[in-house]
């Protein structure tokens, strides 16, 4: 095929998107055979398409991932390993290394540049593999001198910080913002949390100093301290990026940011809050890439899996998902509804925030600025005739009756309550002025999780147990050949022992004879009794399982779950 028939189809696929006109690419085509440009460059040379516009559209074509430099965080590492000359000699861009699987992702014009890619990995062998995205030939140059034209480090930034002055004015602009150092730090900062599988970044002031704390696998690591000068200019860029009003320091703001990091699309739900020595602010990591995983990726045990398909099998009825802030619920609710996720079905979400955007799903916000409360949503998207309902969470007996009427008339609902464990929601939905006749019958399951830490592979270690350690894993002295593994650091896992993270889950699915005994108020001991018989396994259980089958320490069980409760049965 010649050159000039693929620009005739490129130009046939822009038409057809409503992106140019016949007339438009037909001027465009008469000017290459002057010039012998890409067809893509010269429609963005003579104003007729965005350079972004092409890239996406040419992405979708060949099936390749686009990135968006115009919002991409510079990734110090990866910039280092290719040198300036030969990024701008092969039109590429380092923009992620990931150490854990060796590879070097590079935006690139043309992604199917064979001798590019032979250099790019020629160079770089040994070390990476090179895995190219495509990006706008425009973007690519314009980062390059702003990716190679700067100090990229968070050392390197502290001391050109320490050397120079704050130009505070200069923290909001637009136009050529690298040359601020401020704004560089904390690019570096987002994009070191990122890396490091942070889901939270805390920037804590003292009285003397700045404290920087990652929660990474649910505990909270501190990273670094900075002298208190620096955070009254952090402070300033981090509310410019999420769009708050930087005068206001006396009053809790919420925003978001949105960024492009290692290639991929990252938002952050920041939140100020005042406090003795100035702002706290805390930035929740929403990776969408981590935050929404395909049911059978998820680590779960295969009985719970099994559990949790058949449940999800049943037409209508109310599903709730319990444990603490932090504990995955979002993850398992958003697992579900992209297995359910089909053209059959009219999916719809009413969440405080929507956290992770997802492809056919009607998703709904709600909160005060908006004036929808969860009960009033519930009402309003009962007449856009769903399937599928994800309530937030249900807080007050409005949204608990509003989303039981729901799954009372032939829909499906998923949603969220804060309680200890699976049994525990019957008591607490009763405690908000649910009926019980109104639960039985309507309650498909509950399923309580929490989340634990995994052994570091790498440098994990057996241990001799304990008498008392082994009643809590139920372990009899003739299980001498079982071993039984504990945390003790090295590089990989950057000397904690531990590395990602894996839920535990308690999986209690109703039926005919729960049902019976929720209607007439049976007792916190005659559910558990009952669901035991029906092959339940609690928390602990789980837990326990864990341990045995190496996967992670008792003492990380035991930070999560209450033990204590096997004690007593042997």
């Amino acid at each position: 095929m010649t050159a000039l028939k693929k620009n005739r189809r490129l130009g046939e696929i822009l038409v057809d998107k409503g992106v140019t006109t016949p007339d438009q690419i037909d001027i465009a085509l008469t000017e290459q055979k002057k010039c012998k440009e890409h067809l893509g460059r010269i429609l963005v040379r003579l104003g007729f398409a965005t350079e972004a516009i092409i890239r996406d559209v040419i992405g979708g074509v060949i099936g390749q991932e686009s990135v968006d430099l115009n919002r991409a965080v510079a990734d110090s590492e990866a910039v280092s390993m290719i040198p300036k000359d030969m990024a701008r000699r092969l039109r590429v861009l380092p923009i992620n290394f990931d150490s854990s699987r060796g590879q070097l992702t590079v935006a690139m014009v043309d992604i199917f540049n064979v001798v590019a890619l032979d250099q790019l990995s020629a160079h770089v062998a040994g070390v990476a593999e090179v895995i190219p995205v495509l990006a706008g030939e425009v973007e690519i140059e314009k980062a390059i001198d702003q990716f190679y034209g700067f100090e990229l480090s968070v050392d390197g930034i502290l001391n050109e910080i320490e050397t120079g002055e704050i130009d505070y004015q200069s923290l909001d602009a637009e136009s050529d913002e690298y040359s601020q150092p401020v704004v560089r730090l904390v690019n570096a900062l987002l994009s070191d949390a990122v890396k490091r599988g942070a889901s939270d970044i805390h920037f804590e002031p003292e009285e003397g100093f700045l404290r920087f704390r990652y929660r990474i696998d649910g505990v909270l690591r501190q990273i670094r301290s900075l002298h208190k000068n620096y955070w009254s200019a952090i402070a300033v860029r981090l509310k410019v990026m999420a769009a708050l009003d930087i005068a206001e320091t006396r009053a809790p703001q919420d925003g978001r940011i949105s960024l492009s990091l290692s290639g991929r699309q990252v938002d952050f739900r920041v939140s100020t809050l005042p406090t003795v020595y100035g702002e706290n602010i805390v930035l929740r990591v929403l990776d969408r890439q981590k935050g929404i995983v395909p049911l059978d990726k998820l680590d779960l045990q295969e009985e719970d899996r099994t559990t949790l398909k058949v449940m999800v099998a049943r037409p209508e009825g109310i599903i709730l998902v319990t444990g603490p802030t932090g504990s995955g619920k979002t993850t398992t609710l958003y697992s579900i509804l992209s297995y359910l996720n089909t053209e059959s079905v009219n999916i719809m979400t009413l969440e405080d925030p929507v956290e992770y955007p997802m492809t056919m799903i009607r998703q709904t916000s709600a909160n005060e600025t908006s004036r929808l409360d969860f009960a009033s949503g519930i009402r309003s998207m009962m007449r856009q005739d769903p399937d599928i309902i994800l309530v937030g969470e249900i807080r007050d007996d409005d949204t608990a009756t509003m989303a039981l009427r729901a799954a009372m008339t032939g829909h499906q609902v998923f949603s969220t309550l804060h309680t200890n464990s699976a049994l525990g929601a019957i008591p607490r939905l009763l405690d908000i002025g649910v009926k019980p006749d109104i639960l039985a019958g309507n309650i498909i399951g509950v399923i309580a999780q929490r989340l634990i830490r995994k052994l570091c592979e790498h440098c994990k270690e057996v241990y001799q147990l304990g008498d008392v350690e082994r009643n809590l894993l139920n372990l009899k002295v003739t299980d001498r050949q079982q071993n039984i593994y504990r945390p003790r650091g090295c590089k990989l896992c950057e000397n904690q022992g531990y590395k990602g993270r894996i839920a535990l889950m308690e999986v209690l699915r109703f039926d005919s004879d729960m049902d019976e005994l929720v209607a007439r108020r049976g007792t916190p001991k005659e559910l558990m009794r009952m669901a035991l018989s029906k092959g339940f396994r609690p928390l602990a259980d789980a837990g326990a399982a864990r341990v045995r089958d190496g996967s992670t320490s008792l003492d990380e069980v035991s930070r999560v779950v209450d033990l204590t409760s096997r004690l007593k049965h042997t």
